[in-house]
């Protein structure tokens, strides 16, 4: 039985825009993200009532997701379900900077992060492949308390690149070469414990583009 999750990435930050790590520090939406986040509510409240039901809403619990859950989910009468578990990559002493100022702080560590070692943690912060075994458990008991659903699951662009690498068996230390973009909707289908990608980086909801998961600060 194939359980189906739109999995979607919070609305933009201001930090989004100006490429600082986020990790687990607590940013809300910016006024962008915000009207993001309506266009997204309009979108599935209008296929719901063609039919295209969602039967739950879970949430990392950073209120930037929630931000970006909440319209839609009111407006279809379901609860917001926050999950420790769905939070963005734990950067440590990485959050709060960006990639020029992680470059000054931390020379050596920098480096070694570029290797793109799953094993590499940051300073006080979550190795690449410590993120992808936590984002992969907490999904598991939202596909095994839905058989045949249909789920809304709001998190962030590094744990939708773990789905996708789960789903498209695609090495963790493997250059990126798909989009993580604010407010899109990414279908994957679970089924007998594999997974796979029905639609990605769909934003046909949004009137003006979106910016991608990127960490390096735009020249």
């Amino acid at each position: 039985m194939t359980t189906q999750i739109l999995f979607i990435r919070h609305g933009e930050t201001d930090w989004n825009r100006i490429r600082r790590i986020q990790g687990h520090i607590d940013i809300p939406l910016s006024a962008t993200g915000f009207a993001q986040a309506e266009q997204l509510a309009g979108r599935i409240v209008r296929e719901s009532k063609a039919g295209a039901r969602l039967d739950a809403v879970y949430s990392s619990d950073l209120q930037r997701a929630q931000q970006t859950a909440r319209p839609f989910a009111d407006a279809l009468g379901l609860a917001v379900q926050p999950s420790e578990g769905l939070r963005e990559r734990w950067y440590g002493e990485f959050q709060g900077l960006d990639s020029d100022e992680i470059n000054e702080k931390f020379p050596d560590e920098y480096v070694e992060w570029q290797t793109r070692d799953p094993g590499f943690a940051p300073p006080g912060g979550e190795s690449q492949r410590a993120f992808y075994h936590r984002a992969l458990r907490a999904v598991e008991p939202i596909v095994a308390a839905h058989p045949g659903g249909r789920i809304a699951c709001v998190a962030h662009g590094g744990v939708l690149d773990c789905i996708y690498r789960f789903a498209m068996r695609v090495q963790l230390q493997e250059p990126r070469k798909w989009p993580l973009l604010n407010c899109s909707i990414n279908v994957v289908d679970f089924e007998n414990g594999a997974a796979k990608v029905a639609a990605w980086g769909d934003i046909a909801h949004l009137s003006a583009g979106s910016s991608d998961d990127g960490l390096k600060k735009n020249a």
